[in-house]
């Protein structure tokens, strides 16, 4: 991999501060930004009509000779001009508003090759600002003649700058050739070179070879992130060091004879993974999967123990308070006859409480310690921590786990997420764990029945939600927003609430809980559900990650059709807790029939992992992928909804690259180039 890649892009010719500055919103600094800023699609216009045969309201390429050019001054402000053109089959005008310098180019008696959007009228055939080209001064079109690629491009960078450039790059062949992939792969996996590849999904000479081009690219940054997703999987699990745990001892065989439930064939499955790993001298990484309620809690709890039987101490780590503290009632009471020391730990504890905590983890007296991020302060050291559990792991940066590890040599680590993630999420996402997945729900739950409505039935919902209420049942309401929005027609929390304590819900005791109210007030709110207080919970998605209240039976989310299919799952799985009937009603203003076919899948599915396959593949990868916190470089060309078989065969290359040695300097490299900081930081630590 040649340096030259990382050249400012004020290193080309035309580039100055200012559009310097212009590029970088398009996120191009460097050569190598230009190079990977890859067409958004291609227009076909390497087939020529004749003007006859042209087609009203088209996309066409057509050539012809310049008869005529003319400007006109309608009004002050205002310049058209007009260029007519013909062929043996009729004439065409080409019309450019407020762009004088296009007649300095033309002359009458030029050949054109003209693409643009036909409009035929009274016969007569018009084409409004067209990309052309002089033929007898260039036989290398960039707009036209040929398939021509658009680019995702502002306001300030146009189509022609970025082709131009590109080729500027292109023409300066120290600058981009070379090889990045080892030589071995090009043959294995049938790729094309580099040298063909770049050019071609640029400027391509025909479609095959524009196919073959992308697969190349889709290849190498599919293999990029997956060497390095490799490469700290091997370093998580290098041999020497690690904890290795004994076979299952006398608290498991203890904890097993009083549980009040049997353990279902997938909770089996997973928990023989995670004890296989437990016992193995390489530490722990594992990924586990399960949808709401399905009994991922009772697995850590099991994996906490075997840990605590083998003399080191365990922590756990959710991403809000009252989640912690979910945790930490839910494991007192369910390991009370072990006698176990369990300790809490998070923000909002006073100092005293919090010092007497900090020193019993410090000297071993605490077995379990549950908690926020309060966990990875510098202040809390562990005795002997053999286990680290992280709950709902999206909701972790990989520096936050990354510093959450530091506290014990090499213990094991289990992440564990509600979030149904799509198999190509997890091997892109997550590909660092092996994975577990729990898909069977414990038995005796009752489905949630889930409906569709308009808003149209709004009076009819709010009367239902009522005689809930008045049965001794709890609801939620959930909206897309905080404040009303002009530009988005979606009910606020905030608006919502005003709206119905005054009205409908006024003899009902409401809460209101969303992102920018104080943690300490949320977390009063939430409490105040929990206990049964409040009975009407009006709130944003802060909800979709909180306590469990068995007694709340229905849930309304207002704006559905704003919400991805496996968000709403997720928010749907905050009611079907109890023993009691449970409803999840969907209203929605907008009535396109694609909107309602997506929602329709609610009805009809409470397989969170098919819907979030569906979400996959109708919305893309969207936040799974798009925030940082995953450490991932951002993928440019690889869509990972169909390209799975490319990802597949990447991984396997990676998987291989990783576990010779003598391509040990060339992964660091690739990673030191492509990944961002937090992710090689931790490569380093």
């Amino acid at each position: 991999m040649k340096r030259q890649f990382n050249r400012s892009i004020q290193y080309l010719k035309g580039v100055g501060p200012a559009k310097a500055s212009n590029l970088a919103k398009l996120g191009i600094l460097t050569i190598n930004d230009l190079l990977e800023h890859y067409p958004k699609r291609y227009e076909d216009r390497s087939l020529y009509k004749k003007i006859a045969e042209l087609v009203d309201g088209s996309i066409e390429t057509l050539s012809g000779s310049v008869t005529c050019i003319q400007d006109t001054k309608p009004r002050r402000g205002l310049t058209i001009t007009k260029v007519t053109i013909n062929d043996e089959t009729g004439i065409a005008n080409l019309v450019w508003f407020n762009q004088p310098f296009v007649k300095k180019k033309l002359a009458v008696g030029l050949k054109l090759i003209v693409s643009g959007k036909i409009k035929r009228q009274f016969n007569k055939i018009e084409i409004s600002n067209p990309e052309f080209e002089i033929l007898e001064n260039n036989d290398d079109f960039i707009n036209t003649g040929r398939i021509v690629p658009i680019y995702p491009s502002n306001e300030s960078i146009s189509q022609n700058l970025l082709k131009g450039l590109i080729r500027q790059v292109l023409s300066e062949e120290e600058l981009w050739r070379g090889e990045t992939l080892p030589p071995e792969f090009i043959g294995e996996f049938g790729l094309v070179s580099r040298e063909l590849a770049i050019p071609n999904i640029h400027f391509p000479d025909c479609y095959p070879a524009l196919i073959d081009a992308r697969r190349r690219l889709v290849f190498e940054e599919l293999f990029i992130i997956q060497c390095g997703l490799a490469f700290l999987k091997a370093k998580n699990k290098k041999t020497g060091g690690s904890i290795k745990h004994s076979a299952d001892g006398f608290l498991l065989k203890k904890m097993k004879n009083i549980l009040p439930f049997k353990l279902t064939e997938d909770q089996i499955n997973a928990w023989q993974e995670i004890r296989a790993d437990m016992e193995d001298l390489t530490s722990m990484q594992r990924l586990l999967q399960g949808d709401v309620g399905s009994g991922k809690t009772i697995i850590a709890v099991l994996a906490l123990l075997k840990t605590v039987e083998n003399g080191y101490q365990g922590a756990m780590m959710a991403p809000t308070e009252i989640l912690a503290e979910q945790h930490y009632d839910t494991l007192k009471q369910l390991l009370s006859p072990l006698e176990l020391k369990i300790g809490i730990l998070n923000g909002s504890m006073n100092r005293s409480a919090k010092e007497k905590v900090l020193s019993e983890i410090r000297d071993g007296v605490i077995d379990i310690t549950i908690g926020t991020h309060a966990i990875i302060q510098d202040s809390v050291v562990f005795k002997n921590l053999g286990i680290v559990i992280t709950d709902e792991q999206h909701r972790f940066g990989v520096k936050q786990r990354a510093k959450l590890l530091e506290k014990g040599k090499s213990p094991d680590v289990l992440v564990m997420t509600a979030t149904p993630i799509p198999r190509t999420m997890a091997l892109t996402v997550y590909g660092d764990l092996d994975v577990s997945i729990i898909r069977q729900m414990p038995p005796g739950r009752k489905p949630i029945r889930t409906f569709l409505r308009t808003n149209d039935s709004r009076q009819k919902v709010y009367e239902f939600l009522i005689k809930e209420v008045e049965k001794g049942r709890q609801a939620y309401i959930v909206c897309p927003l905080i404040d009303e929005s002009e530009k988005i027609n979606s009910q606020s929390a905030v608006e919502l609430f005003e709206l119905l304590t005054s009205t409908v819900f006024k003899n009902i005791r409401c809460g209101l809980v969303h992102g920018k109210i104080k943690v300490q007030d949320k977390d009063e709110i939430m409490s105040s559900f929990y206990s049964g207080d409040i009975k009407i919970l009006i709130a944003t998605t802060v909800i979709e990650v909180g306590v469990n209240v068995p007694n709340a039976t229905v849930m309304v989310v207002e704006g559905a059709d704003r919400f991805g299919l496996a968000q709403l799952h997720q928010l749907r799985g905050r009611i079907g807790r109890g023993e009691h009937q449970s409803y999840c009603i969907l209203l929605t203003e907008n009535k396109s029939n694609e909107t309602k076919q997506r929602l329709e899948l609610m009805e009809t599915t409470t397989d969170g992992f098919a819907l979030a396959e569906e979400d996959l593949k109708l919305r893309g990868p969207g936040q799974l992928f798009g925030n940082r916190q995953h450490g991932l470089p951002d993928l440019k060309i690889a869509d990972i909804v169909n390209d799975i078989d490319i990802l597949l065969l990447a991984k396997k290359a990676a998987q291989k690259t990783v576990n010779n040695s003598i391509y040990n300097s060339y992964v660091e490299q690739l990673i030191n180039t492509h990944f961002p900081a937090e992710f090689t930081e931790i490569l380093r630590n």
